[in-house]
């Protein structure tokens, strides 16, 4: 079981509109999540969230319900919430089906994209590009950017699939699996070239070579579940 993480108090806009206050209680929650300073399997409970957060029990349990709803909290009948756990077996599971579909999307999107298509991915492959080259130097305060770079520029690869479920469900795994690829950035057990495989996975797609383009794509998400598979196991999980 995890511990809350030190952090600092996190203060909100106290004469917000409601939904606004919930949507800001939602989105610091979410963030401290995502970065370990509420630890996996961390009770969550209301004193705590209250002080370091100071807004409402029932601003904090609708944030907390919209949590759930993202599988990143676990509401326990009559024990209030967690901090969902991450495990090997969930990575896997969640590695498995972002393959199944990703790579489906990204078949048809190769199929179906026009020059709009490839100019936004060439855009978004430039916009990660800026952020990659200062990863390495600094993790601690580029993981936010990275992270919503990243995601840009795999939604500008299927962004041409015809399938609004397709892609509907991707963007929900990959949100999943937000919190195993920071872990993978906080480590360099196995050196990879991230850019590099982002450039392949790109010009396969540009040059509408599906076949090629869904192999590394596939190899892309494979080496990330490695890398995090042995961070995980130096850490007992």
């Amino acid at each position: 079981m995890g511990t809350i993480g030190s952090g600092s108090q996190r203060r909100l806009p106290k004469t917000a509109p409601a939904r606004s206050l919930v949507e800001a209680t939602f989105e610091t929650l979410r963030h401290d999540i995502m970065d370990g300073s509420l630890t996996p399997g961390s009770k969550l409970r209301f004193e705590m969230l209250r002080d370091r957060y100071e807004v409402g029990a029932s601003t904090l349990r609708e944030a907390l319900t919209r949590l759930v709803g993202e599988s990143l909290v676990t509401s326990e009948e009559q024990r209030g919430f967690r901090v969902a756990e991450i495990s090997l077996a969930d990575l896997e599971d969640l590695t498995r089906t972002r393959k199944l579909v990703e790579i489906e999307a990204l078949r048809q999107s190769i199929e179906a994209g026009d020059e709009i298509w490839e100019a936004e991915l060439v855009a978004a492959f430039h916009r990660l590009s800026k952020v990659e080259a200062q990863l390495a130097d600094d993790p601690a305060h580029r993981q936010d950017e990275f992270e919503v770079r990243n995601r840009e520029f795999h939604q500008a690869l299927i962004a041409a699939c015809p399938s609004r479920s397709l892609k509907q469900i991707q963007g929900i795994i990959y949100q999943q699996l937000e919190r195993y690829r920071r872990i993978s950035l906080s480590d360099h057990v196995v050196p990879r070239d991230i850019h590099g495989e982002h450039r392949r996975v790109m010009d396969a797609a540009l040059t509408r070579d599906a076949d090629l383009a869904c192999r590394l794509e596939a190899e892309h998400i494979d080496l990330t579940l490695e890398v995090v598979s042995k961070i995980l196991a130096e850490d007992g999980r």
